[in-house]
């Protein structure tokens, strides 16, 4: 109901704005015809007003005794309703006039008698009607006198008054369509978000593979569509990693506990009131594993978290890689493996050591745990470009192309038998690639290689001598852990 009324009232403003916005073109159009309409008809009315004194001037003619005549007669008919013409010498006496307004038309100004160009003007009778004049000085038989001509601007005001009672009506009336079709389009174009709302309301944690409805993904409401559709696919994403997350680790949990019980109740069962070293030595080997599995639980969920400090400091890669290799060597030595570490040149690094450590020891401990006795295991340092590279190279099986982008997935494994023979939970890799992304670098699998495996590392170079300084500090400092 809440999206409805959101939708309802987001309609009723795009109306408003819509019949804000024409009403106001209408009112500036209507405003600018009217302006336009005026100044058309005063400019007709002028151009007869010239064309009269013209006509006049030459019709006129002066007498013998000094008075002036038109020629023929004077004129009659109904032209000379509402017409006013007056002849005045320059010494300001009238020497002639017509027409039915004519008497009742004021006498000129001073300055109509001493200007000799013509001048237009509005005048106003004795009635207060409106009079739209034109005077000129005219030869009439070498007589210089003044010649006005009036004609009155009723009939313009009235066109003028009709046209604003016209549109006084019509603009209400073309508001109204306006609003009407602004609403119903408004509709038309939130119809889209109505669906996606409902839609929306729909979606719950256990239906999050449906995706909101979208018309047309190229204009705006489609794409904040394709976004929300995206939004939703990274949070399913999400989800099932979390439940994938629990199941597993409920699965890894279990088995060490599971085998607790078992040696405890075989224990308890034995006629001997005391218990045999090996029985302890069992249980002791399972909670060992119960506590390496805790811990990278808990160092993982620190990590992501953002409650791992990153400290930088500078480093020699090479240096690290030979500690690493002597870390492990018992282990390796135990399986017939051999360790050695390559690489001519020199790749210095500024990063967490600890950190970048742990993920080399894990990676290292996963290639021993995977390779077959009596291989061995290369790690060969190197440089590209601006990166410090790092390769982890075994003889084991190999890993299958479909199994190379989740192997640094938390909990998967290849050969689930096979690791857990081998005490591994399938978090190693994961917390590899937490690391080595923290120091801005990056881990992957190469898949060139055919016969065994290569994982290669990549750090930001730090050439000696540079002293760039780069830190990462985020809330507490890492566990070392190696699974």
């Amino acid at each position: 109901m809440r999206l409805q009324r959101t939708a309802g009232s987001l309609r009723a403003r795009l109306t408003a704005w819509s019949a804000v916005v024409i009403g106001t073109v209408l009112v500036v159009y209507t405003g600018g015809v009217f302006l336009f309409l005026r100044a058309s008809l005063f400019e007709e009315l002028d151009r007869q007003l010239h064309d009269e004194v013209d006509l006049s001037a030459a019709a006129l003619s002066r007498l013998g005794d000094g008075r002036v005549a038109r020629l023929g007669g004077s004129a009659s008919g109904p032209e000379q309703i509402g017409y006013g013409l007056d002849v005045w010498n320059l010494d300001g006496a009238l020497l002639y006039s017509e027409g039915s307004e004519a008497p009742n038309l004021p006498r000129p100004g001073a300055a109509a008698f001493q200007s000799e160009l013509e001048r237009v003007e509005t005048i106003r009778s004795a009635s207060s009607s409106a009079f739209r004049a034109r005077s000129a000085r005219v030869q009439l038989d070498g007589l210089p006198v003044l010649l006005r001509v009036a004609r009155p601007e009723e009939p313009l005001l009235d066109e003028l008054y009709e046209f604003l009672v016209a549109a006084a009506l019509g603009l209400p009336a073309a508001v109204g369509l306006a609003c009407l079709g602004g609403y119903f389009l408004a509709g038309r174009a939130l119809a889209p978000v109505g669906k996606m709302a409902a839609r929306a309301r729909t979606i719950t944690a256990e239906r999050l593979s449906e995706r909101l409805p979208i018309e047309n993904s190229h204009d705006e409401l489609g794409r904040l569509g394709t976004v929300f559709n995206d939004t939703l696919a990274r949070l399913e994403r999400s989800f099932d990693s979390l439940r994938r997350f629990t199941a597993d680790a409920a699965h890894e949990l279990r088995t060490p506990l599971t085998a607790l019980r078992s040696v405890g109740e075989v224990a308890l069962g034995e006629s001997s009131t005391s218990v045999a070293p090996e029985t302890v030595g069992s249980m002791l080997e399972e909670v060992d594993r119960l506590s390496t599995l805790v811990d990278a639980l808990l160092m993982l969920s620190r990590a992501e978290g953002g409650h791992v400090a990153v400290r930088a400091e500078r480093f020699e890669l090479r240096e690290l890689a030979c500690d690493a290799a002597e870390y492990l060597d018992v282990l390796a030595t135990e399986r017939g493996q051999r360790i050695t570490v390559g690489g001519a040149e020199a790749a210095w690094v500024r990063a967490d050591r600890q950190i970048v450590r742990q993920a080399v020891l894990n990676v290292l401990d996963n290639a021993i745990k995977h390779s077959p006795h009596g291989t061995g295991i290369r790690i060969v340092v190197g440089r590209a470009a601006d990166e410090a590279v790092l390769e982890i190279i075994d003889e084991g099986p190999g890993i299958p192309s479909e199994h190379r982008e989740r192997v640094f997935e938390r909990f998967y494994r290849i050969d689930t038998a096979r690791s857990r023979e081998t005490g591994g939970a399938g978090l190693g890799l994961s917390i590899s690639q937490w690391a080595i992304r923290a120091n801005g670098g990056s881990i992957e699998v190469d898949d060139a290689t055919s016969n065994g495996t290569c994982l290669r590392i990549r750090l930001p170079l730090d050439e000696p001598g540079s002293g760039t300084e780069s830190a990462r500090q985020q809330h507490a400092a890492p566990s070392d852990i190696r699974h």
